[in-house]
């Protein structure tokens, strides 16, 4: 029978709350630790991110630290809490090399592709617009790099051809919620494996402008974009200099100039990419719903043979 671990749990976004709850399935959670509360909304009501207010159902210690450097209160807490391992889960801050020594067995970080992999902050992303076929989660133990510890546990997940972000990030928060439990089951058994640098790629935060549909580019690496940055920033086609949101689209045949209008069906419009060609079937004009493709383009000016901005 495995150990009941004291563990503090450092976490924010709705992806870490399987995770924190499958923690609990085995061991004890005596701190969970989540930022501050942002204002969200037209109103900017001060709102709690959904770990913190998990934490407040489940009536567990919480702490929202606006910072951690040199902040010796919270180390304190920390300290207090009894917690003999800390986890992170996309908890969104680099955590001090004084932190780190803290507990027993130091700091553990799920991390959501195959380490040295698209180290970063945004590898569900970034493993789309590449085209893998295959990422996986890997459990490291944290040091003061980006993403740089030591590899305590790893396990491949394949990635279906059609999946978007928020499919292949619903599969990821499963396969982490089951291993970080096999981490802390076996924290005396594992082995850390150090990483190779120099296999090392990286995953940056993405910006609003990855969402823009580069029309140079393959049909299927724009269709790879497109499940990228499906949650955000989203798709987006400018005509006239005015955005068009692409909710919907798939790879087709056809050939052109890039960004050339080919075709209009009821399917949708085909456009021409630097390889090959695009069906953008759902659309969102600004300001506007959602529409099908077809029924945009009647009143949109732009006519077979013209191109996209």
């Amino acid at each position: 029978m495995s150990i009941r671990r004291k563990v503090a749990f450092f976490g924010s976004p709705a992806f870490a709350v399987p995770v924190l709850e499958a923690i609990l399935t085995a061991h004890d959670v005596v701190l969970v630790v989540a930022q501050p509360d942002k204002p969200v909304g037209r109103g900017l009501k001060l709102t709690p991110p959904p770990i913190a207010a998990r934490a407040a159902e489940l009536g567990l210690p919480l702490s929202q630290p606006a910072r951690l450097r040199k902040n010796l209160d919270f180390e304190a807490v920390l300290q207090g809490s009894g917690a003999e391992v800390a986890v992170t889960c996309a908890y969104g801050k680099i955590l001090p090399a004084a932190l780190l020594q803290v507990p027993q067995y130091g700091f553990l970080n799920t991390h959501t592709s195959l380490l040295p992999q698209l180290r970063g902050a945004a590898p569900i992303q970034w493993a789309l617009i590449s085209g893998l076929s295959v990422t996986g989660t890997t459990i490291m133990q944290t040091d003061p790099g980006m993403d740089t510890g030591p590899i305590l546990l790893q396990e491949a997940l394949s990635i279906l051809p059609d999946w978007t972000s928020l499919d292949l990030s619903a599969a990821l928060q499963t396969q982490a919620a089951r291993l970080i439990v096999d981490a802390l089951n076996g924290l005396d058994k594992l082995t850390p494996q150090p990483q190779d640098d120099a296999q090392a790629t990286h995953a940056r935060v993405l910006d609003k402008s990855d969402g823009d549909i580069r029309w140079t580019d393959s049909a299927q690496d724009i269709h790879n974009r497109f499940r990228g940055v499906f949650a955000w920033p989203q798709t987006s086609a400018f005509v006239n200099g005015k955005r068009l949101k692409v909710l919907e689209m798939r790879p087709a045949t056809g050939s052109g100039q890039p960004g050339e209008l080919l075709a209009v069906s009821a399917d949708g419009l085909t456009v021409a990419c630097g390889g090959g060609a695009i069906l953008l079937t759902t659309v969102q004009p600004e300001g506007k719903k959602p529409m099908v493709a077809a029924d945009w383009q009647r009143g949109s000016g732009l006519r077979v043979g013209e191109r996209f901005d």
